[in-house]
């Protein structure tokens, strides 16, 4: 191992990574680096980052609405290199799969069709618009090893780790004009999931986005995960609730279902319509009130009978949009105001019987209210409760994706090989296509290797 990867493996155990996994870490930066080297480009002022994907322990659908969130980072992510150029052209490589997105730090640019690379090309034409140039661009060659689609945030992922490359080659957090709209980490994680779905930050105009109508939870927990704990956010204000350690003698395992939880095509418009009902039920609110709460969470919270009062207005009618409108609200209501305080408590009390009941109540909310569910991971999340998991539950967008178990620490092993067989038994065609592993809560983004 080089003294680059040793430095390297060293911060993110520092970090709170597990040894095994910031190793592996350590080799695909060198790996990124004889890429590199392979195509003439020089490593002087090179910075690398370490990016994780997220998990959302509960939270489904909350973000955008106001609402809050149980979230951490796990060990899995995108470890990325950038050497800066001296012109606004920026190109941008997966060393795994070879392919190479080409652009510009220009307002300009346009992403071409549904690939990965319209993430980076969406950060570089907000950066453009957002602040004065000129602006430099920037050699970047990543690894990772999300799953893609699967509801760990390979795509937040992605779009953090390029905004930061291309922010620190430009000097952004120097400048005034940055730190007076973007000032912490809370800020960049709001301002990055406005990148994503299009929206202004403050006097930072908007644009396009990626398509996505959501919030800055996948953000949040990317930048402000801390190892061993999940944090709990509320949204639109971002603001910090509480750490909750994990509890001692419990693994997290994942399973991706082998369903792809694509943000784009059919599977976009199902995700945003989640979010467009939770719009209309906090626009039935303010039509009643004739108050301009921003947000689903500001208008429950506006008094104490408010959501009463908001029950009773979707139960007006019995047609099928509004029995939809009132089934979003319930399901809001339930995971962000009743499900997660009470889950941080169980954790925090290792009342373990409590935490199981609770999350089985957000996973039936997601299957009967929120509608987001798939066969396959209702599936993954009763089956894992049946082999004896102390709580196990979809999470991410839905449609598709991946479920978390919470399982004894001796158990693990022999859970993870059960989970796998009874899913194979149950759907082998997604079986084939799965993936089942265990993971830490881990570490947050940051700068490592030599000069970070």
């Amino acid at each position: 191992m080089t003294e680059v990867a040793t430095n390297i493996a060293g911060e993110l155990i520092a970090a709170g990574m597990s040894g095994a996994e910031a190793r592996r870490k350590a080799d695909w930066f060198g790996e990124i680096d004889r890429v590199l080297d392979a195509e003439g480009i020089g490593l002087d002022g090179a910075r690398r980052y370490w990016v994780p994907g997220r998990l959302e322990f509960l939270g489904k659908h909350t973000d955008y609405a106001g609402g809050r969130s149980l979230l951490c980072a796990i060990e899995r992510g995108i470890c990325l290199t950038a050497v800066p150029r001296r012109d606004c052209r920026f190109r941008i490589r997966d060393i795994r799969s070879g392919d190479v997105v080409r652009s510009a730090v220009d307002e300009s640019v346009r992403p071409e069709g549904e690939t990965w690379g319209r993430y980076a090309v969406t950060v570089a034409r907000r950066m453009a618009r957002n602040f004065d140039g000129p602006l430099v661009g920037a050699e970047l060659a990543f690894a990772s090893d999300l799953p893609p689609a699967a509801g760990m945030s390979s795509s937040s992922a992605l779009v953090t780790a390029a905004f930061i490359a291309l922010a620190e080659a430009n000097g952004l957090a120097e400048r005034a004009e940055f730190r007076s709209v973007v000032p912490s980490r809370e800020a960049l994680a709001a301002y990055l999931g406005a990148v994503e779905n299009g929206a202004a930050f403050g006097p930072l105009a908007g644009d396009a986005g990626v398509g996505t109508s959501g919030g800055c939870q996948d953000h949040a927990a990317i930048l402000l995960g801390r190892p061993g704990a999940l944090v709990q956010y509320a949204f639109l204000p971002l603001r910090f609730e509480q750490v909750v350690a994990m509890p001692d003698g419990q693994r997290l395992l994942i399973a991706t279902s082998g369903i792809a939880a694509e943000k784009a095509g059919a599977a976009l418009a199902r995700y945003n319509a989640a979010a467009a009902r939770a719009a209309a039920v906090l626009a039935v609110w303010n039509r009643d009130t004739g108050r301009r709460d921003p947000s689903l969470a500001a208008a429950v919270g506006s008094g104490a009978g408010a959501a009463h009062h908001l029950r009773g207005l979707l139960r007006l009618a019995a047609d099928e949009e509004t029995t939809a409108l009132a089934d979003r609200f319930e399901q809001f209501q339930t995971e962000s105001e009743m499900i997660i305080p009470a889950a941080a408590e169980a954790l925090a009390d290792e009342n373990f019987a409590s935490l199981g009941a609770l999350v089985d109540l957000s996973q039936e909310c997601a299957e009967r209210l929120l509608g987001n569910q798939v066969p396959e991971t209702t599936a993954l999340a009763r089956s894992a409760r049946e082999l004896g998991a102390t709580a196990a539950s979809a999470f991410g967008a839905g449609f598709g994706g991946s479920v978390w178990a919470l399982v004894p620490e001796g158990r693990a092993e022999r859970f993870q090989a059960a989970w796998a067989r009874s899913y194979r038994r149950s759907f082998p065609e997604a079986a084939a296509r799965s993936e089942f592993f265990v993971t830490r809560a881990g570490p947050a983004a940051t700068r490592v290797g030599s000069g970070a």
